[in-house]
């Protein structure tokens, strides 16, 4: 019989400011490794204030972490070292291997009413393929399935399997799966995981529960200061849930409805040496980065 997995912590998205002046809110960093291993980081940036985002984020470099990028509203400019430039919009994702090096920038612009929405995951790569050679891939609104269930659930797939439709983005190091879940009320949604993979659910819209118990206090909660005591067994925008192992995770709702990004995968379990944008194992590993990064050296 399949386990299902209970909530091991529920966390709020908290407000920090990154890039060049961006306002964002961040689901979990560097103080949570390495509770959510292979993942680093989730970064929210919705906002519909064109002074929070439009500063973006200039070239920066990356090394030793895949960012994976998920447009919902408005649009972010790119381009990077490797000669690649475009445009991503709603719908659209940047799923991008930095490996041995790669610099890049993000600028993100909002749509006719100027609301932009979006989030970057960062994803961990094990030592032995930290230095693999970068690579980039962009997906296009068209080109991520999408699953209706009976029930009125409706699944985009982007990496993994859902109802037996796989997603584009293939051939991933740590075996990651990321949909955007999307339930309408007094439904219950049950979907099947690798045991002994991390599995995470970020709340983008709505409310729903995630344990069989609906009980809160069987769960850690973080909140934003040490007083924030309020316990509800509904998890509502900006709220993420890390799940314990099991086979399969459950969303419910009740009155409302919830739209929610799953993802999981495997984790590297290995030492993480952390500084900015470059992530490696050894502080000694970090120091050359930056040394090759101010020489010239880093694109290899």
């Amino acid at each position: 019989m399949a386990e299902t997995r209970k909530i091991r912590k529920v966390l709020k998205s908290k407000p920090t400011i990154e890039g060049a002046g961006v306002h964002l809110r961040r689901a979990f960093g560097f103080s949570e490794v390495p509770m959510f291993d292979p993942f680093l980081m989730l970064d929210d940036f919705r906002s519909d204030n064109p002074s929070h985002y439009l500063r973006g984020f200039p070239w920066h470099p990356h090394r030793g972490i895949e960012t994976i990028t998920y447009v919902i509203d408005g649009s972010v400019e790119h381009g990077d070292s490797m000669g690649n430039k475009g445009v991503i919009g709603a719908g659209d994702l940047q799923w991008m291997t930095a490996g041995s090096g790669i610099i890049h920038q993000e600028m993100p612009k909002g749509d006719q009413s100027g609301l932009m929405g979006g989030f970057q995951l960062w994803a961990n790569l094990p030592a032995a393929r930290k230095m693999m050679a970068p690579r980039y891939r962009e997906v296009k609104s068209p080109q991520i399935p999408e699953v209706a269930l009976r029930n009125g659930v409706r699944i985009r797939v982007i990496c993994g399997k859902a109802d037996d439709v796989e997603g584009p983005v293939r051939d991933i190091v740590t075996e990651p799966e990321y949909i955007d879940v999307s339930l309408p009320p007094d439904t219950e949604f049950v979907h099947r995981t690798s045991r002994g993979h991390t599995v995470l659910a970020y709340v983008i819209r709505g409310k729903g529960y995630f344990c069989k118990e609906k009980n809160p206090f069987t769960y850690e909660v973080a909140g934003e200061n040490y007083f924030d005591m309020q316990r509800d067994p509904f998890v509502g925008n900006g709220g993420l849930v890390l799940f314990g192992d099991g086979d399969e995770v459950m969303a419910v709702t009740e009155k409302d409805a919830v739209r929610f990004l799953l993802i999981s995968g495997k984790p590297i379990g290995e030492p993480v040496a952390w500084y900015g944008p470059i992530v490696m194992n050894t502080q000694e590993e970090l120091r050359i980065a930056f040394e090759e990064y101010h020489n010239g050296t880093f694109i290899k």
